[in-house]
């Protein structure tokens, strides 16, 4: 096993990250210094040959990374890659749900009537690090203030490109149901089976392998998510609208800051000829550079 390292810069870095959360990434990962503000392309690979063919595929949809040059390719014990994410994912709460890594939850205090969710992401997107994922979270977090703890019983949520279960499973705790959600990516759908077996709620949520089609067809919910990216939730507006029940909520992430204007407007025009009448409220949030959508439907 061999370690790759590209240096990036800033504007590399988000396409790269845009692109990450678009495409499973099995090898590649990217890292940031903070204080140095310093980006980094990591890949994990096992051998050199593999290494290389990887990042020329990468060059095919990132043209600027074609003929960088490599910082360090250096050898690396089998567990060390499949073990660094975890020095990623570190423990957040709002409004009485606390995000764990299980690896630290026997050791986390835990304030008396607050939930804990323990989360293993391994290699799927979604820890509640990413601001596209706490976006998500907040807006759960608003509509159950909204509409009552004790009201959430019966009130269906859809986890549209699941990730790592962490947003169907915050849903589920927090008293929706019933939730469910779908991926496209094999691997993500079976991290969020096991998350919700280590969540204690491996028969209250329903995880599925498929693509947006089929995932909602014939479906509908009170709440909907898609945390996916821009140019996917534009296609596929009318799709996402359809799925949303009278009264229910769509709730969009995976928007870069500067499309989020463009995306709101689009999803607004749709609305009216979705929804009678249209959005009944619309409104963005942004956290660093990313942005999410809220439409209610009447």
């Amino acid at each position: 096993m061999i370690e790759v390292r590209i240096p990036v810069d800033a504007a590399e870095a988000e396409a790269l990250e845009a692109y990450f959360c678009e495409d499973y990434q099995e090898h590649w990962m990217l890292y940031e210094d903070e204080k140095r503000r310093e980006h980094e392309l990591r890949g994990f690979f096992d051998t050199r040959e593999a290494a290389q063919s990887a990042f020329s595929a990468l060059g095919e949809e990132l043209p600027a990374l074609r003929g960088r040059e490599w910082t360090s390719a250096q050898p690396l014990a089998d567990t060390d890659w499949k073990e660094a994410y975890k020095l990623h994912f570190r423990p957040w709460s709002d409004r009485g749900l606390h995000w764990v890594p299980v690896w630290e939850a026997d050791n986390y205090p835990l304030p008396d009537g607050d939930c804990l969710i323990p989360l293993d992401p391994g290699m799927a997107f979604g820890t509640g690090n990413h601001e596209t994922t706490r976006l998500c979270v907040r807006r759960l977090l608003d509509a159950r203030d909204e509409w009552g703890a004790d009201s959430l019983a019966g009130r269906s949520v859809i986890d549209a490109g699941c990730g790592s279960g962490i947003l169907a499973l915050s849903a589920r705790k927090l008293g929706f149901s019933p939730v469910e959600g779908f991926d496209i990516d094999p691997d993500s759908v079976a991290v969020s089976v096991d998350n919700a077996r280590l969540c204690g709620i491996e028969d209250e949520v329903d995880f599925r392998w498929s693509g947006l089609e089929e995932g909602l067809a014939g479906r509908s919910a009170d709440i909907l998510m898609a945390n996916i990216l821009a140019n996917i939730l534009c296609d596929n507006a009318d799709l996402l609208l359809g799925a949303v029940r009278p009264g229910g909520w769509l709730i969009l992430s995976g928007i870069l800051a500067r499309e989020v204007d463009e995306v709101a407007a689009h999803f607004g025009a749709r609305a009216r000829a979705a929804w009678s009448g249209g959005a009944a409220r619309r409104d963005s949030r942004r956290d660093g550079d990313w942005a999410d959508v809220l439409l209610v439907r009447a």
